[in-house]
C-alpha cells in the first residue's frame, strides 16, 4: 500500500521549526505541507534559512481557515491525525496507519485547540520516557511522519482508535 502524507502546520510560531517540517517533508517523501493560521512561510527568512532549499521541493500551501481545509481534505478521503498529548490519543507505536493521512500540528505551547482536536478522525501521541513530557513540534513531527509512512502493518489488524 502506498501511503499519502500531508502535514498541517498550524499556529506555529518558530521559522525554524516550519523550515524544519520541510526538510522533514523532503526527507520523508511527504506529498504537501499545509501553512496555516499563523505559522510563517517560506517567504520568511527564518524558514528559508532553515529549510535549506527544501521550500524549493517540496509542495507547500498557505491557507486562511483550518477548519475548511480539514473539510476538504476529509471530502477528498483523508482521515486528519491530531499530534497531541491528549487523554483520548491512541500511542504512536499502536496506530495503524491508512492510504491517506493528514497530520496536524499544533503550536509549540499550547498544542492543537479543543475545537481542532474535535475535528480530527483520530488523535495519536508519543510515548516519552524522560522527565519532560513533550518533544519539539519539528521533532515530533517527524518521528510521527516516519511511522505514518513506514509503519509495517500486519494484514489482519484494524485502525486502533476512532475519536
Amino acid at each position: 500500500m502506498s501511503r499519502t502524507l500531508h502535514l498541517i502546520a498550524h499556529d506555529i510560531r518558530s521559522a525554524q521549526n516550519v523550515g524544519s517540517l520541510l526538510r522533514t517533508c523532503d526527507s520523508l517523501g511527504v506529498a504537501k505541507l499545509w501553512i496555516t493560521g499563523y505559522s510563517p512561510t517560506p517567504k520568511h527568512s527564518g524558514v528559508a534559512k532553515t529549510a535549506l532549499g527544501a521550500e524549493y521541493s517540496v509542495i507547500w500551501e498557505q491557507t486562511t481557515d483550518v477548519c475548511v481545509l480539514i473539510k476538504q481534505l476529509r471530502i477528498d478521503g483523508f482521515r486528519i491525525i491530531g499530534l497531541e498529548i491528549d487523554p483520548r490519543a491512541v500511542d504512536l507505536e499502536a496506530y495503524m496507519p491508512t492510504e491517506r493521512m493528514a497530520l496536524l500540528l499544533g503550536n509549540e505551547v499550547n498544542g492543537i485547540p479543543a475545537t481542532l482536536r474535535a475535528e480530527c478522525t483520530d488523535l495519536v501521541s508519543i510515548a516519552q520516557k524522560g522527565v519532560k513530557e513533550s518533544l519539539n513540534v519539528s521533532v515530533a513531527a517527524g518521528i510521527a511522519s516516519y511511522w505514518m509512512k513506514h509503519a509495517v502493518i500486519p494484514r489482519s489488524s484494524q485502525l486502533v482508535s476512532r475519536v
